[in-house]
């Protein structure tokens, strides 16, 4: 099915399944263990082995020497592999380093080695055996350092590197007001509750690996050109994730180091990184340098916009795109942004959720306040002032949907913004300085191709089949929901198979892509289903019903069941869309706002209230949804207080890289979250009408915290996060 004209009205607007609050169908599985993850599939293949991954132990440099004599002397050993003799390995498109390193060292903790055993323990054990001696080289670990020597990276997911629009720096020289800021942003990690995990197993030359994935398609045919070997031998399953946040978006060690474990040692292997190696091994969001400059009129107009960027990456990787949302957001005639990427040869930099904007709202969204500080103006009004309805950079390109100004305005009601004190550190409950802040939100809607397969048995039964993920997101649910819409049958009626490169592909889970596209690509099988039914029944497919389990058409009714009597029904088809991306831009808008308190002797700090506002198309399933949000909430508070990769600059690692040192919030934490979605259904998205939202609530967060804090002490903090030592020499002095 080809998507090219804004959608019309068509069975998922009948809204008997869709947009109602479901409890995800995965839920009771999940909550009672018995869902299966990578790591515990027991069940898949028989005299599965262990394999324990050794990681290097140098941030630069090479292998001088390995002896493995020991290791493979040791109880239960049945195998260790190392770059020596694994074979040729090439490296997936979607990999900047190689997953197995040696002799040449690209980053620490870069897996140098995998050591096979009978158990776990053994395995364990052995690898502590193995002996490697490091030639130490010179690496580039600071990207303070290295900001200057950055260069103009080519275009990546994010767009090109630097745009222009109009004369900024004469439009910002000649601005009556001006800010010029500099932000920087830390290097943050994924922290996801399921390790990197997966068990592989040949059957000849073919591999199976089970496996925590976000996207099938890419992990098959990256594992097929890592290993050298044709792509239908190559079969990943990953049913359930638990959690990715994007960490989980492309091939990493432990898939690679299971299949050539198992393939050494003649038999099922299984490997999970241990937690040190999720940080130091797999990917995570680059830190940023980011600098600001903006020119405005007295009455708050903004003349001028720039956004500068700088971030590290090993060779071959991409830089964070901070400067995204600025090129959209606000208007402004003159604008700039540039994008600049050092060599750092720290760990791979790479998505992780709402990959640039999450990073660049930080930054812009303190600028907006301080650029209101600086006029007098209240923080949501000059947002509103500064409003849009078409694309900045391309003024003929208007949005499909932009409820941003309703955002503001609604959760500045909701939240009693009128009660908010402009006058920092003026606002004390007890031993508590108290304040309010505010924040945009933003992250784009993206497009991509889906596919699925449904089937219809002599039972009633609907059967959806495509290689879509769950990360925790409620891919089951709103799948389930769309094909019962779209078949007229109760929910119990469908089953959902995901995860499993057997299956259609499908757009898979990142980017805030999935539930929009993976919908959409089951609404197109579904259509197809529908008009072979018809079909089969003797109806006239546009004229057909579908509800209540049956086929209706004027004054005749059949079961649905019927159709398939003598055989199962399938239907297979994608969702693929026209230039409507290009005619429209697709965005989501929200607005955080957050108060907080600061304990006046300390400087502690406590979230007191937050509450999003957010206008992201058609919500399919509200409660999934604000699950979502929620969890991006909780994540931005993370950003904004606690969260920082501490880059060990003598030997290229973070140094915190376990759950003890590397601090997340916890309940405590997080006061009760309110949150609101506008009514909204957007056409050009796709015939769901709706948009991802599971990005959109990490945007802006961390930037409301910090104009709370702001608000409530009279400190503007610009280096994330704003821990109490950045806060104490500046706090009021006591009443």
């Amino acid at each position: 099915m080809r998507f090219e004209h804004p959608a019309t009205f068509n069975p998922i607007d009948q809204l008997k399944v869709i947009g109602h609050p479901t409890s995800r169908i995965d839920g009771p599985l999940k909550t009672t263990g018995t869902a299966p993850y990578a790591y515990e599939r027991h069940d898949v293949a028989a005299n599965q082995a262990y394999g324990y991954v050794v990681g290097s132990a140098i941030g630069k440099g090479r292998i001088g020497s390995i002896d493995l004599e020991a290791a493979k002397a040791a109880p239960g050993v049945l195998a260790i592999v190392t770059a020596g003799n694994a074979g040729k390995l090439g490296k997936g498109e979607r990999n900047a380093a190689p997953l197995l390193g040696g002799p040449e060292i690209a980053h620490y903790h870069q897996a140098v080695a995998v050591v096979v055993a009978g158990t776990f323990e053994q395995a364990r054990a052995a690898a502590q055996l193995v002996r490697i001696d490091y030639v130490k080289g010179d690496g580039k670990f600071d990207l303070a350092a290295e900001r200057d020597k950055g260069v103009t990276p080519h275009p990546s997911f994010g767009g090109p590197a630097d745009t222009a629009v109009g004369d900024f720096a004469a439009a910002f020289a000649g601005a009556p007001v001006q800010l010029d800021a500099t932000y920087t942003t830390p290097d943050q990690g994924h922290a996801m509750m399921e390790p990197h995990a997966s068990i592989a197993a040949w059957d000849g030359d073919k591999l199976t690996v089970w496996t925590s994935n976000q996207m099938i398609a890419w992990g098959a045919e990256d594992m097929a050109k890592t290993l050298g070997i044709a792509k239908e031998n190559v079969r990943l399953v990953s049913p359930y994730i638990g959690g990715g946040f994007g960490g989980k978006l492309f091939l990493r060690a432990e898939v690679l180091l299971a299949a050539l474990g198992a393939r050494a040692a003649g038999r099922p292997v299984k490997v999970a990184l241990q937690r040190p190696l999720m940080f130091n091994n797999t990917t995570h969001r680059p830190a940023t340098i980011q600098r600001i400059r903006i020119g405005a009129e007295r009455d708050g107009k903004i003349t001028a916009i720039g956004h500068e960027s700088w971030s590290g990456n090993v060779k071959d990787g991409e830089p964070e795109m901070a400067v995204s949302q600025t090129r959209l957001l606000y208007a402004g005639a003159s604008r700039m942004t540039a994008t600049r990427l050092a060599a750092l040869d720290l760990p791979e930099g790479n998505a992780m959720r709402a990959p640039g904007e999450a990073s660049g709202m930080m930054a812009l969204e303190i600028a907006i306040d301080e650029l209101a500080d600086k006029l007098g103006i209240d923080p949501v009004v000059l947002r509103i002032s500064n409003d849009t309805q078409v694309d900045p950079e391309h003024p003929e390109r208007h949005f499909s949907q932009r409820q941003l100004v309703q955002c503001l305005s609604d959760g500045a009601a909701r939240f009693g913004w009128d009660k908010r004190n402009p006058k920092p550190g003026a606002v004390r409950d007890g031993r508590w300085l108290v304040g309010m802040g505010v924040a945009a939100a933003f992250r784009n809607n993206l497009v991509t191709k889906s596919a699925a397969r449904v089937r219809l048995d002599q039972n009633g039964i609907v059967t959806v089949e495509t290689d879509m993920t769950d990360i925790g997101t409620g891919s089951y649910t709103i799948i389930a929901q769309t094909a019962a819409e779209m078949m007229g049958v109760p929910l119990d009626k469908v089953g959902v198979r995901l995860g499993d490169s057997d299956f259609p592909v499908s757009c898979g889970s990142g980017g805030q892509w999935g539930g929009n596209n993976s919908t959409a690509g089951v609404y197109a099988a579904c259509t197809k289903l529908r008009e072979a039914i018809a079909q089969k029944l003797g109806f006239n497919s546009e004229e057909a019903v579908f509800a209540d389990g049956v086929v209706r058409s004027g004054n005749r009714s059949v079961p649905l069941a019927q159709a398939a009597g003598g055989g199962d029904l399938v239907a297979e088809d994608a969702i693929e869309y026209g230039d409507l991306a290009k005619t429209y831009q697709q965005s989501t808008f929200g607005a955080h706002f957050v108060e907080v308190g600061v304990d006046a002797d300390t400087a502690e700090i406590r979230v007191r209230r937050m509450l999003a506002v957010c206008a992201a198309g058609r919500i399919l399933n509200p409660k999934a949804a604000r699950s979502q949000v929620i969890g991006a909430m909780t994540m931005g508070v993370g950003a904004a207080l606690m969260e920082d990769l501490v880059v060990d600059r003598r030997h290229g690692l973070f140094i915190n890289h376990d759950l003890a040192a590397y601090e997340v919030p916890v309940h405590a934490d997080i006061p009760h979250q309110e949150m609101i979605f506008l009514d909204e259904t957007d056409p050009i998205s796709s015939p769901m009408k709706a948009k991802g939202v599971a990005e959109l609530g990490i945007c802006g967060v961390a930037a409301a915290v910090a104009n709370a804090v702001h608000n409530a002490t009279g400190v503007r903090v610009r280096d994330y996060p704003i821990t109490l030592d950045k806060l104490l020499a500046g706090m009021p002095e006591p009443v």
